[in-house]
């Protein structure tokens, strides 16, 4: 069995990716700033948040520290976004829990590496885990819920299924589970239905839509790295 280095070996995360996720992340950023550029209502802060959000995905997938660090910088940008349009829930959830969950996912995954290479050792959810995170997740959106009703949030039920996902997949990060993308993927669905209501009232948020749209696909391209990142790291330690 090999015994895995107590410290994470920093490396250039650029030259990690395949020629595929190169693709994948020219093209998201294209499209994204295409909505951009197309939408009748220009917000720079959107496309900024979008394409360092989309960035994250990309080398959170490749399972390195990076992306939880620049999940940090997108979360902050995107509760200011989410702020202007009352969507009090996305705020508090991305600044009072995902910023911060990220930096702790940060520190976990510094304290995990696999082997001697810069990417994270993917971690095993326990059904004692599993049980804990439902209870946990229903307590934390029951709670927001009336929290998000006293402040007068906009399309209340969509933002706090949006709290619910956001907390499970928080955790899930946190824990180094390959399913914290599976979490983000729900996540997405539920931001492109908050996005979509914005957008009927002002076309400035549709560069969010697609922003999202994009997040879902790289998020599901993310699920199978770290499905098959799992079965590589059993196969390399057996």
């Amino acid at each position: 069995m090999k015994k895995q280095s107590q410290s994470i070996r920093f490396q250039n995360p650029l030259k990690e990716l395949t020629g595929f996720e190169w693709c994948l992340w020219i093209v998201s950023m294209c499209i994204v700033t295409a909505a951009y550029l197309l939408s009748p209502d220009r917000q720079y802060l959107t496309l900024i948040a979008s394409l360092i959000g989309e960035s994250s995905i990309i080398f959170t997938a490749k399972g390195h520290v990076l992306g939880q660090g620049l999940t940090v910088v997108f979360a902050v940008l995107y509760a200011v976004i989410a702020w202007q349009f009352r969507y009090y829930g996305e705020m508090l959830t991305w600044l009072c829990m995902t910023a911060p969950m990220a930096v702790a996912a940060i520190l976990a995954w510094l304290r995990h590496p696999f082997a001697d290479t810069a990417e994270v050792e993917v971690g095993t959810l326990s059904k004692r885990q599993g049980v804990l995170l439902t209870v946990l997740t229903v307590g934390v959106t029951v709670g927001f819920y009336f929290i998000l009703q006293a402040l007068g949030t906009a399309n209340l039920l969509v933002s706090t299924i949006s709290v619910a996902t956001s907390f499970l997949t928080a955790c899930l990060v946190c824990l180094r589970s390959p399913y914290y993308a599976l979490g983000y993927a729900c996540n997405d669905a539920v931001m492109i239905v908050l996005w979509i209501l914005a957008t009927l009232e002002e076309l400035a948020y549709l560069p969010m839509i697609v922003c999202f749209v994009m997040f879902l696909l790289n998020d599901l391209y993310a699920l199978l790295c770290w499905l098959r990142r799992k079965k590589r790291q059993a196969e390399s330690i057996g």
